[in-house]
């Protein structure tokens, strides 16, 4: 019986489809992030403000005894502050809405060390209300750092002085939402004003705070909050804060024994752990003058466009979130040599990272799912974050090559994971095609969210990846060329 190369064809397409929709989708490698830290990974970028009464004390650190009334910005504008950080490419703003000392940035009911007994706005400003505000015209998302400790009340160190703090928490909560990331640090106990006794304090920082109980209260009023402190729960500290993240930087971390202050973790924080039972990704917190708040003897010392480039290459590109502080100066205004090097930062990204020479490419691979379509090698370069380069199961170890088309220079190579599914990855390598052979240009361990490669320039018109060693078989979203 004849049959025509139509009918023979769509047989061959039907036999293919059934084919493929025997193919698996691959199980999850546990533990995997939570919407919220999806979206907290794809903002990549955020933005820290540190403005508070230690702008006008030249200090880093209040003792808490400073008067209200030395808070007086003479020529603030929070929309250059926002529109400022935009324009750079954060996604996100962080503030700090009360620092060790005590002073809040808005008029709570609970305290009279505030805004409200400043001369800004005759005691009727409120720096939280305004850049939550600017927040919003602008887009980006708003974040508070609400210090749990606090030199000035003089109840801290006992139970009184957690339910001030978590009425205060109530405040921001229920007046200035929606809030993405509730920032704490370690900072907890020493010397203080302490309402006038001028002594030290010590408190238990596994226990005092019951953060749990804190947690789940702030929950009920914004149920897709990312908390931030040493130990999580939803976003770790790095354990530095120079700019960099661990070369082998682990989504999962064990947090069990884990907590805000905790000291000789430092190492564990930066590179988290392969077989971590919680997903708790490292933010990179770092300033962009020598210190925290505002001092005009570091106007000169704001670090260069080329060091903030360096320092998106250690956070973002080893798979992080970088957070970035940029004080505002007494003026209230960010100032000029920030913005200059804000600028600057923002073109060098956007010449380095502008054009994906792999978009489009052709793409082959060793092993791919299954045969299915739907996880072939060009799923890694179609720009769409939901599709991805998939092995069959038993393929732990594989190489996907792209064919650039013409030589051309490469000097970055990004990957990314596909980490809805969890993170796989722990080790590759980077080849060119050069003098007719296969050359590596560079190698690494662990990827997730985004892993950039920085090369010496060269020339080549294909790149190889090739995944050395995975958990299960590894999942590839995305491989860039610039």
């Amino acid at each position: 019986m004849k049959y025509s190369s139509l009918f023979l064809f769509t047989v061959l397409l039907l036999i293919a489809s059934c084919r493929q929709a025997d193919v698996t989708v691959p199980a999850p490698v546990l533990p995997v992030p939570s919407p919220e830290q999806l979206a907290y990974h794809e903002m990549e970028m955020n933005a820290f403000i540190h403005f508070t009464i230690n702008t006008f004390t030249d200090k880093e650190w209040g003792y808490g005894d400073e008067d209200p009334k030395l808070f007086n910005p003479t020529a603030i504008n929070v929309d250059q502050w926002v529109s400022t950080l935009k324009d750079a490419g954060f996604k996100g703003v962080i503030l700090t809405t009360k620092h060790h000392d005590g002073f809040c940035l808005w008029p709570s009911q609970y305290t009279e060390r505030s805004v409200k007994n400043s001369p800004y706005k005759n005691g009727k400003g409120d720096i939280v209300r305004e850049v939550a505000d600017a927040c919003k015209k602008h887009g980006l998302k708003f974040g508070i750092y609400v210090s749990p400790w606090d030199r000035n009340h003089a109840e801290y160190g006992k139970p009184a002085y957690v339910e001030y703090y978590r009425n205060q928490l109530k405040e921001l909560f229920t007046a200035y939402g929606p809030i993405f990331e509730m920032w704490f640090d370690g900072a907890n106990g020493g010397d203080g004003y302490y309402g006038g006794t001028n002594e030290k304090r010590r408190i238990d920082g596994s226990k005092y705070y019951d953060w749990p109980t804190t947690l789940d209260m702030v929950r009920k009023f914004e149920p897709g909050v990312i908390f931030f402190s040493d130990a999580g729960p939803g976003v770790r500290w790095v354990g530095n804060e120079r700019g960099i993240a661990g070369k082998t930087n682990w989504n999962n971390i064990t947090p069990d024994t884990l907590y805000a202050g905790k000291g000789g973790i430092e190492e564990l924080l930066g590179s988290g752990s392969e077989m971590g039972t919680a997903w708790i990704p490292a933010e990179v917190d770092v300033s962009i003058r020598p210190g925290w708040f505002y001092h005009a003897k570091e106007d000169t010392l704001v670090k260069s466009p080329e060091k903030l480039f360096d320092i998106y290459l250690t956070s973002v590109g080893r798979g992080s979130t970088l957070l970035l502080n940029v004080p505002p100066d007494r003026r209230g205004l960010i100032h000029e040599n920030d913005v200059n090097a804000l600028q600057g930062w923002r073109k060098m990204l956007d010449e380095a990272f502008g054009t994906n020479l792999a978009t489009g490419a052709m793409t082959s691979a060793s092993n791919y799912r299954g045969k299915a379509e739907v996880y072939a090698p060009s799923k890694a370069t179609d720009g769409d974050k939901e599709t991805y380069w998939a092995t069959d199961d038993d393929v732990t170890s594989a190489s996907l090559e792209i064919n650039l088309g013409k030589a051309v220079q490469v000097k970055y190579i990004t990957l990314q994971e596909y980490i809805k599914l969890g993170q796989r990855v722990k080790g590759f390598t980077i080849e060119v095609w050069k003098n007719n052979a296969w050359q590596q240009v560079a190698e690494g361990t662990t990827i997730g969210y985004k892993r950039i490669l920085k090369l010496d320039p060269v020339e080549t018109d294909r790149v190889k990846v090739t995944i050395t060693a995975s958990k299960a078989c590894p999942l590839i979203s995305n491989v860039a060329v610039f």
